[in-house]
């Protein structure tokens, strides 16, 4: 619980085992007691007490540990909203936190970032922002603008004195730092989305390829049926892996040819329509098989395409290999696996790194942009930089150039949260479970 009311509600439902008024319990520690109801003891507990403005929200709190079970939590939570409670909205704790000033807005972004992890790099890269990292950068190149807007005003202020050829040299020295500042933060939303996003990466090939047994082998699990029944799959699968701490969502897409009945050919759509909409394509050809008509529609898929060949069934006797002449026609890395005896596997991950860079994201150095809305604002700051210098260059008065400059200060603030719209921070945080 949360709020002026929290010790009030508390005391009606929580009996200590040594009597302590709330006046003398410190906070930061914790009181063991039974939770009642009319005498009788729901469970046996500890409650932890936060004192306001020490605290998540900056206002009273506590925190009932029982020993959980639907029934227990159910009964303590009725006993609370019983006594004066109300149940929290999504995110409402964060949101306390945000509106009480106790964090900003890019912060508590940051909260629902570390929840939703998918991967270690996307936990820290979340960490790095909740500890308010990228909310000093933007605060500093705010700060940046704000030593230029003081000259502005004073030039404004006292247009007697001629400064303007000054202020201007001025203005244009801190639009060029600031721009290449936010354009080094808008380049990182590359890297930041494949950390929070992962590599959308599909698997193709015609039927009996491997692509089934490709991603069991990944997964090191069944999850894919595997026959030798040709046209087994017939629509996508989809799973979550990581790669050197980034996620891939693999998608197991229906066999490529010509399809049999209508079901098949909607699965077979499907993966084409996956396939180019894909970050990664994963082409899979039989190796102990020369290429058919429908390897060929395949290679077609893969061209001009971030793609990797593998030649899988390496086990068995080999006719197919890299020195294939229609091969040679792609860009396409071409990488021998056995799909069966799990070979292969650790170069095809080498060569996805390479293809991404992952190995070169350094999340201890670089400050990374994985918020799509904080790149949108970002993006809209860069514009605005640009039309004040066009404002300069059409000898524009400083009042109109201020105009514009407050406008990357606006963009910078909704980022942190200083001037954003209601709707907005309602949307961020309708995200939210309702615990935070």
């Amino acid at each position: 619980m949360s709020g002026k009311d929290t010790f009030k509600i508390l005391d009606k439902i929580f009996k200590q085992k040594n009597k302590q008024d709330i006046k003398d319990i410190k906070g930061y520690t914790m009181k063991y007691g039974h939770i009642i109801n009319n005498n009788e003891i729901i469970d046996e507990v500890l409650v932890s007490y936060f004192k306001a403005p020490k605290s998540y929200t900056t206002e009273d709190m506590c925190e009932i540990n029982s020993h959980g079970g639907n029934i227990v939590v159910k009964k303590i939570l009725e006993l609370c909203l019983k006594n004066g409670a109300e149940l929290a909205e999504p995110g409402e704790f964060t949101k306390r936190a945000f509106l009480n000033g106790r964090i900003d807005l890019l912060q508590a972004e940051s909260v629902i970032d570390v929840i939703n992890a998918k991967s270690e790099r996307e936990m820290q890269t979340g960490i790095k922002q909740l500890e308010g990292f990228l909310s000093k950068e933007i605060g500093d190149i705010k700060q940046e603008i704000l030593d230029v807007m003081v000259n502005i005003e004073v030039a404004i202020d006292y247009p007697e004195y001629d400064v303007d050829d000054v202020t201007n040299n001025q203005i244009l020295n801190m639009l060029d730092s600031v721009e290449n500042k936010l354009i080094k933060l808008e380049k990182s939303f590359d890297n930041g989305k494949i950390i929070k996003e992962g590599i959308k990466t599909a698997i193709i090939g015609r039927p009996n390829a491997g692509k089934s047994s490709l991603l069991n082998a990944i997964l090191k699990e069944d999850r894919a049926i595997v026959t030798e029944i040709e046209g087994t799959t017939r629509d996508t699968i989809e799973e979550f892996v990581n790669i050197n701490g980034v996620p891939l969502k693999l998608i197991d897409t229906a066999g490529i040819r010509t399809a049999k009945d209508e079901v098949e050919k909607i699965g077979i759509e499907k993966s084409r329509e996956i396939a180019n909409t894909s970050d990664l394509v994963i082409a899979i050809f039989d190796s102990s098989k020369e290429l058919s008509e429908e390897d060929l529609e395949i290679l077609k898929i893969v061209k001009n395409k971030k793609s990797i060949i593998l030649l899988n069934k390496t086990d068995l006797q080999p006719i197919l290999d890299e020195n294939n002449e229609k091969f040679k026609e792609l860009e396409s890395k071409v990488i021998k696996i056995s799909a069966l005896n799990n070979t292969g596997l650790e170069e095809l991950y080498k060569e996805i790194s390479n293809l991404f860079n992952l190995n070169q994201i350094n999340l201890d150095n670089d400050l990374i942009i994985t918020n799509v809305r904080h790149k949108n604002l970002i993006c809209k700051a860069i514009n605005n930089i640009k039309e004040v210098r066009e404002t300069i260059n059409n000898k524009m008065p400083l009042d109109i150039i201020a105009i514009f400059i407050k406008n990357i200060l606006e963009d910078l603030g909704n980022i942190t949260g200083e001037v954003v719209d209601e709707n907005i921070i309602n949307e961020i945080f309708a995200k939210f479970c309702l615990g935070k």
